[in-house]
């Protein structure tokens, strides 16, 4: 009976288990070689006959034999299964692109694949050497090992492919030079090594043998040396980028023979002489040109001017002479960048005319004569930049119906007449930049139509006039800066309507009456400067209920009664109530010395500031003498008792905290109300409250009820890494000394402000203004979680992102933060952001090009850059790359790493999400859906920031920048295109290269 049991079961599996044909159950075995959390595999049944009918399978329609195995974003982590794919036999496609393959690849099981045409492992996790046997594989033609860790060099065998068409290499860490050996491959069409550290070395002259090669990317290589001339014998040649090296010398003339050449790239190189004089109209095919941040000089050739160009990008160069009238034929151009040179004359009167111009910088030339009025003819210009020239006459009123317009600036000429109603009201425009020029008029009441300004800079023109009621309605304007005008009558009321409003500066103009009510709602005013008006009033009390204000300039006015004590809340670093009408006691806070000259003449001001209240009776002199005398003596007698308690409380005191006030050295970096002796006596552990790696962080609440935030560092917290030349100074390279170098000069309300450091001999303290709301990181990751809703969201990513351009930007030199994550991002009590822990921060080169080469990591895992991980080379894209995973984390409510991502990370995670399951899957479900479309806007932003390449991605102004625009009723700039890809709009005009902080 139980025989027969047996056979029967026997029976019913056997055509299960042989009907399927010897490379179904190869490739059955393959699947069990993988990891497949997304149960990519589902449909490979056993069952079948055949693997045909198989997702990612192909076969041969006559044979029934697999040709092709297409794995590609399969989400599959496990070893390269070599042996296995190779005893296919017919196999000739094999794609695993984008999954995270993680081995070395097997140096001998490859030339079995005799019959493979095409092999893409791209974007995965493979290591170790590249095997010397793939040139042995005799029909290959497609080779991609993009996006991996491949080290060491390219093997010498890879001279010997026989039919090789594309090598792809980009992304590794490959290191050697670029071999001459390569030269040999005479049937290769696609050449691409670039974002490799190779070791310095030129290009090899053999290149210029591949006869048929197409495309040429040796995208930062670390080449320097001449480019050789034998690249002009590549006649075939589209493609030809070179950019981010070190070559030097002059571009040969015969690149001019490249007649198929469609691209050129060669920008941030150290090139010199002059672009190649003639032999560009032979290159009817070329579309781009992109040669900028190098030493060129001479002028820019006719020929050149004359092709069918879509984009010419000369900037940052020392070029010279005038803009050949015939770059205003080329129908096909859009894109026209030739700030940072030396070029004269006026520009071309037709440029725009014939051709859909979208992007024009022109700026820190010496262009002279009148703006050309046909810019927007096609009405597509977005961007018209033309600052630091001597353009003069008047704004043309064609670019007053420009409706595409984003910004434009005009500052630093000679411009001159009234503006065009219709340039204050355009709709799209977030920047409008007259500064120093000579215009006159009016605002006109069109700017009400401009509703996504966010920067108005008018300053020191000629405007006159009121400033216009309809001002107060442009809900996203930042900044309003009219000084050096003769602006008159009272400011408008409705400009307390502006509640983004960051920065208002009319300072040296005429205007007068009272400041008005409502005030207290600028609540992100940072900036208020009305000098030398003829203001009159009091000052409202409202002003310090202003928490973010931190430059208060009111003098020169005829403001008069009391100084209002609620100035006192607000944190200060320049206050000038001087040459007003004044009267009355000064705020005890400011009744210091160190004030005197913010309230110099006002003759009705009383305090105890010596010269300051000369003019008062000697009755009222002597009265004011006796009570200084009563409270100097009440203060001794306390100071006494203090004393004698403390030393009748020493030995207590001694078991608790072992720390000699009298080695205490104090160093302020702004203007303090306490003492250390306030800091060192509340440092117990009833006050913790955090603790990390380097020491714990204690909340001392100050005898006038502020509190701090108090850092404490014992010992040693010494990082292994290059130390910086801060501001011509050799720092102690620890964390101690970056903090305080860096935080000690910083000044912006989202950067966390340093009040002092005390050191002695084995402790260090640093004293931060106090965040009630903690860490980001904390906060969104524990049950508070909700408290943060998208509006709140929102707004921490833009204070940071504020915060994160001003160290890049504004700081001279920048500063890179290098461990940006949302533990270091802290929150006010009104959800306000800060940038925080300067402990690992470096300055970069002065001259903007270099990067920064560190000897250990540092930063924080899941946050750190993938280029950064491997070449320890450091610039600001690394921390654009870091706070673009904070975007996400704030996007998706996720941690950076988690075990539930497997091998990933965020990054990864949210890639793999998108493509697979959606964007709702993404989303964290604690947001309103309502916000989904704005939410959407962010985490492309976020994407952009995570982008593999640091090339692409964008500056962190650029960042801010359409951070902003999400908040408002744009949407967000398209990105554009490079090479084929979408990729972010990374250029930067001549305005946003940074200035003395």
């Amino acid at each position: 009976m139980l025989l027969n049991i047996a056979f029967f079961f026997l029976i019913l599996s056997f055509p299960y288990t042989f009907c399927l044909n010897q490379e179904g159950l190869i490739l059955q075995q393959l699947k069990l070689n993988f990891d497949d959390p997304d149960n990519f595999f589902s449909d490979w049944n056993d069952r079948d006959d055949t693997p045909c009918k198989w997702l990612a399978v192909t076969c041969d329609s006559v044979s029934h034999s697999v040709t092709s195995l297409d794995l590609s974003n399969a989400n599959l982590a496990g070893p390269f299964p070599a042996s296995l794919l190779c005893r296919m036999r017919n196999l000739t496609f094999i794609s695993f692109y984008n999954n995270l393959l993680n081995s070395t690849l097997p140096e001998y099981d490859l030339p079995v694949c005799e019959s493979l045409v095409h092999l893409d492992l791209a974007q995965n996790l493979l290591t170790g050497k590249i095997p010397s046997s793939f040139a042995e594989l005799p029909n290959l033609k497609y080779l991609d090992l993009t996006g991996n860790n491949f080290s060491g060099e390219i093997p010498v065998s890879f001279g010997t492919f026989r039919q090789l068409e594309v090598l792809g290499l980009v992304e590794n860490l490959l290191d050697g030079t670029i071999p001459a050996f390569l030269g040999n491959i005479s049937t290769l069409k696609q050449l691409n090594l670039s974002y490799n550290q190779f070791f310095p070395g030129r290009i090899p002259s053999e290149l210029g043998n591949l006869t048929n090669l197409e495309t040429l990317w040796l995208t930062q290589c670390n080449l320097i040396g001449e480019i050789p001339d034998s690249l002009g014998r590549l006649s075939r040649l589209t493609d030809l980028d070179l950019a981010l090296n070190a070559l030097d010398g002059s571009i040969p003339s015969s690149l001019t023979q490249l007649t198929s050449l469609i691209q050129i790239e060669l920008y941030n190189n150290s090139l010199t002489g002059e672009l190649p004089p003639s032999g560009w109209s032979k290159m009817k095919a070329l579309r781009r040109i992109d040669v900028s941040m190098n030493e060129l000089s001479g002028t820019i050739a006719a020929e050149l001017c004359e092709l069918p160009l879509e984009s010419l990008n000369l900037y940052e160069n020392s070029l010279e002479g005038e803009l050949p009238e015939s770059i205003a034929n080329s129908t096909n151009l859009y894109e026209l960048r030739l700030f940072q040179n030396h070029l004269t004359g006026v520009l071309p009167k037709d440029l725009g005319k014939n051709s859909p111009l979208l992007w024009l910088d022109v700026s820190s030339n010496k262009f002279s004569g009148e703006v050309p009025t046909n810019l927007c003819e096609k009405g597509v210009l977005v961007e018209a930049l033309m600052i630091d020239n001597s353009l003069s006459g008047k704004i043309p009123a064609s670019l007053g119906q420009c409706r595409s317009l984003n910004r434009i600036r005009l500052s630093n000429n000679n411009l001159s007449g009234a503006v065009p109603d219709g340039l204050w009201g355009l709709p799209h425009v977030s920047l409008l930049d007259l500064k120093s020029n000579s215009f006159s008029g009016v605002i006109a009441k069109t700017i009400a139509s401009a509703s996504n300004l966010s920067s108005l800079i008018l300053s020191g023109n000629k405007f006159s006039g009121n400033i216009p009621e309809e001002l107060g309605f442009l809900a996203s304007l930042l900044e309003f800066s009219g000084d050096h005008n003769v602006f008159s009558g009272s400011l408008p009321n409705s400009i307390v309507n502006l509640g983004q409003l960051g920065k208002l500066d009319l300072h040296d103009n005429a205007l007068s009456g009272e400041l008005p009510r409502g005030i207290h709602s600028l609540k992100k005013l940072n900036e208020l400067n009305l000098a030398n008006n003829d203001l009159s009033g009091n000052i409202p009390q409202e002003i310090g209920s202003l928490s973010v204000l931190n430059y208060l300039d009111l003098s020169g006015n005829r403001f008069s009664g009391k100084i209002p004590n609620a100035l006192q809340n607000l944190k200060l670093n320049q206050l000038n109530l001087s040459n007003n009408r004044l009267s009355g006691d000064i705020p005890p806070l400011y009744a210091k010395v160190m004030y005197k000259n913010s309230f110099l003449g006002n003759p009705g001001l009383c305090g105890d500031i010596d010269g300051l209240c000369d003019g008062r009776s000697d009755g009222n002199n002597g009265c004011a003498w006796l009570l200084r005398s009563i409270f100097v003596l009440a203060g001794v007698v306390f100071v006494v008792g203090v004393v004698w308690f403390y030393w009748k409380y020493k030995n207590f005191r001694k078991v608790r905290r072992a720390i000699d006030k009298s080695k205490w050295t104090l160093m302020s970096f702004h203007k303090l109300g306490f003492s250390e002796d306030e800091i060192l006596d509340a440092l117990d552990e009833d006050n913790l409250i955090g603790s990390g790696s380097s020491g714990k962080v204690y909340k001392v609440v100050l005898s006038n009820a502020e509190a701090v935030a108090v850092k404490k560092l014992w010992g040693s917290t010494k990082i292994a890494d290059e130390s910086s030349d801060v501001e011509k100074g050799n720092v102690q390279d620890d964390g101690f000394a970056a903090e305080v170098e860096t935080l000690g000069k910083i000044r912006h309300k989202n950067i966390v402000k340093l009040w002092c450091c005390c050191t002695t001999g084995d402790c260090k303290l640093l004293v931060y203004e106090y965040m009630p709301n903690g860490s980001l990181g904390d906060l969104l990751h524990s049950n508070k979680s909700g408290s943060l809703d998208w509006p709140i969201r929102y707004k921490i990513a833009l204070d940071a992102a504020e915060g994160l351009a001003y160290l890049h930007h504004d700081c001279v030199p920048p500063i890179v933060h290098r461990d940006v994550k949302s533990n270091n991002i802290l929150l006010d009590g009104d959800f306000g952001a800060r940038v925080a822990d300067f402990g690992v921060a470096k300055v970069v080169d002065a001259n903007g090009k270099g990067t920064k080469s560190m000897s250990v990591i540092a930063g924080s895992c899941g946050y750190i850059a993938p280029e950064y991980a491997y070449t320890l080379r450091v610039n600001e894209k690394s921390d654009i790359y870091s706070f673009g995973v904070v975007i996400l984390e704030l996007v998706t409510g996720r941690l950076p790493v988690d075990p539930e991502y497997g091998e990933k990370d965020l990054v990864k995670w949210v890639c793999t999400t998108l493509d697979q399951k959606g964007i709702d899957r993404v989303i964290d479900t604690k947001l309103d859906s309502c916000f989904k479309e704005e939410i959407c806007k962010v985490l492309n932003i976020g994407l952009l920031c995570t982008n593999p390449l640091p090339i692409n991605r964008p500056s962190m102004r650029r960042v801010v920048k359409m951070l902003q625009e999400v908040g408002g009723v744009n949407q967000l700039k398209n990105a554009s295109t490079k090479d084929g890809k979408l990729t972010p709009y990374y250029y930067e005009d001549a305005s946003d290269q940074g200035s003395v902080a």
